[in-house]
């Protein structure tokens, strides 16, 4: 594992692109979601999002080509600026998205909680397929589950519907794109924790089955004290109780939320993960079954993923239409 990837840079570059979207800066939003894209082109999980703000924001307003237009040849004149140095010969740029797009490492490795992974134990999709087949099924896969958000910002964009939108194409990226690394769990946490004041239990729930589904990869780089201090530290400020503002009176958030159905639901599978941890880490598998703990972290923390994403979309598809964002006419890119 390399010490550091400098993610943080994309994710930054990102957050600042978001802002500038919410400042109706839209051709400085574009300047820097093409940086961060060429920066990490895991970025792409958010493009979907982007794409489809900014066209229906553009759809919204008057003269809508002459708008498109401009965020168009912002987007190319950024794009050359950055691969200027690789535009000398076509076999540079060939070798470059050779880089990007490593179709010979597989549609996933090791045990990353995608699609593809949690069932490659029913379908061995390596064996039964071709690279060249597979990409095409996770492309397809990618731009269906991200759809229905690019549909709903398309018709009515607005900043609350631009974070889920950017939540549930990070979602769709992560779960069915062509060779997911667990740390592109990073993606949906962002859009997660800037809606964290809309959505508290989502964002907790989300942290901790995303440091689930790395738990394996920590541990094979002798992170484990790490994790589970981080782990327990995120479960202690989950269950923390909280004070009400009405009469002070102190309560847990999920009893406070939720029905007891829910409420036990939830403890019940925290509990499950508590021992699920302590048979991988001092329980030896099956000789037959050797990565048998393994899948089933990779099993939960994706059905889990998959649960949150089918309700990100739907909170989206019914969010109110905010007419100060989605039908003002006559606002002006930047």
């Amino acid at each position: 594992m390399k010490p550091f990837q400098y993610n943080c840079i994309s994710l930054g570059l990102t957050v600042g692109a978001i802002a500038a979207v919410f400042s109706t800066r839209e051709l400085v939003a574009c300047v820097l979601f093409c940086l961060a894209l060429n920066h990490k082109q895991m970025s792409a999980y958010y493009a979907p999002a982007f794409f489809a703000h900014l066209l229906g924001k553009c759809l919204h307003r008057q003269n809508p080509f002459f708008n498109v237009i401009r965020l168009g040849l912002i987007v190319l004149g950024t794009f050359t600026v950055v691969w200027w140095p690789f535009l000398y010969s076509k076999e540079a740029i060939l070798e470059v998205l050779a880089r990007l797009a490593p179709l010979e490492r597989g549609i996933y490795e090791d045990y990353v909680s995608s699609f593809w992974c949690c069932t490659s134990l029913l379908i061995k999709w390596k064996q039964r397929f071709s690279m060249s087949t597979l990409s095409y099924f996770a492309l397809g896969a990618t731009l269906t589950a991200s759809l229905p958000s690019m549909v709903q910002q398309i018709s009515a964009p607005s900043h609350r519907g631009f974070l889920y939108a950017l939540l549930n194409s990070s979602f769709a990226f992560y779960l069915f794109s062509y060779q997911v690394h667990e740390k592109s769990v990073l993606l949906p946490l962002l859009p997660a924790s800037l809606l964290v004041l809309d959505e508290p239990f989502l964002f907790k729930w989300l942290t901790i089955n995303s440091m689930l589904s790395m738990y394996p990869l920590l541990r094979r780089d002798g992170l484990t004290i790490c994790y589970i201090a981080l782990l327990f530290l995120f479960i202690l400020m989950y269950y923390a109780p909280m004070q009400s503002k009405e009469d002070g009176s102190r309560s847990n958030y999920i009893a406070q939320r939720f029905p007891k159905f829910w409420w036990a639901l939830i403890s019940f599978y925290t509990l499950f993960l508590v021992m699920l941890h302590v048979l991988y880490l001092f329980v030896q598998p099956p000789t037959r079954y050797p990565f048998i703990f393994e899948a089933v972290i990779t099993a939960c923390a994706f059905s889990q993923f998959a649960i949150l994403a089918i309700y990100t979309n739907i909170k989206q598809w019914r969010l109110p239409i905010d007419k100060a964002h989605s039908s003002d006419v006559k606002e002006k890119v930047n």
